[in-house]
């Protein structure tokens, strides 16, 4: 069972690779919900971290459906993964109605090659996941990340179940949101090809002084904490689903 971790730092790649996590989706953007991060981070972290390394590209917060501007940034954020090492990228694109933007997607998913495309939760957006499913096959993508078009995978379940039957090996499945130790094995027996979390966990900042009603992004992230991938987490899991 494959466990990927959705990092933020380096620190967190770090603890990803300790914990014997198989693979990294980078991104930035945290109260985004993900978006491209940095080229710095990007060259730091191939140059510390071994496993592979998914970028997320994503030009934005909100919804899925980019105009010519956006599509261009995508392009030239993958042109600079691929550049910086990085060994796939993580993107989808939709169209007004929810459906799957096929032709857009096939022709990012090119432009990527020989880097692998990961199509992500975007695919939870869609009216129809048997319909999304057959889309996000028919542009090349390796896999769907996707929490059964629910809040969590683990209330998505029966749809995950569902998706990794009907997909009967043409593309993988990786069940996200909520993911820990204690549903991992149900998630597993649900025959998803791999699990997807943040094993997020907070530590005060640095910073000492903050003035009472001055916040650069509103309630959501706290600038008084940092974020970063538990390895006690990390190792929990990898555990469970290797036990």
């Amino acid at each position: 069972m494959t466990i990927e971790i959705c990092a933020y730092s380096l620190e967190s790649c770090i603890n990803a690779q300790e914990g014997g996590a198989s693979r990294i989706e980078l991104c930035a953007g945290l109260g985004e919900g993900g978006t491209t991060p940095s080229a710095g981070l990007i060259e730091l972290v191939r140059q510390h971290i071994q496993i592979p390394i998914y970028v997320m590209i994503r030009p934005r917060g909100g919804d899925f459906v980019y105009d010519v501007f956006e599509e261009e940034i995508m392009r030239r954020d993958i042109a600079l993964a691929k550049k910086l090492g990085a060994d796939g990228v993580v993107l989808g694109l939709l169209m007004p109605d929810g459906q799957v933007d096929i032709a857009r997607t096939k022709a990012l998913v090119e432009y990527a090659s020989p880097m692998k495309v990961t199509f992500h939760r975007a695919f939870d957006l869609t009216p129809d996941p048997l319909k999304a499913l057959e889309a996000v096959i028919s542009t090349g993508a390796e896999r769907i990340l996707t929490s059964g078009l629910h809040a969590t995978a683990a209330l998505g379940i029966d749809v995950l179940s569902q998706l990794a039957k009907v997909s009967a090996g043409r593309i993988e499945i990786m069940a996200g949101a909520g993911v820990n130790a204690e549903n991992a094995l149900q998630l597993k027996d649900a025959g998803v090809d791999a699990l997807h979390l943040t094993a997020k966990a907070f530590r005060p900042g640095r910073q000492s002084y903050f003035p009472e009603k001055v916040s650069m992004a509103g309630d959501i992230p706290d600038e008084r904490s940092v974020m970063y991938s538990d390895l006690a987490q990390i190792e929990a899991i990898v555990q469970v689903v290797s036990a």
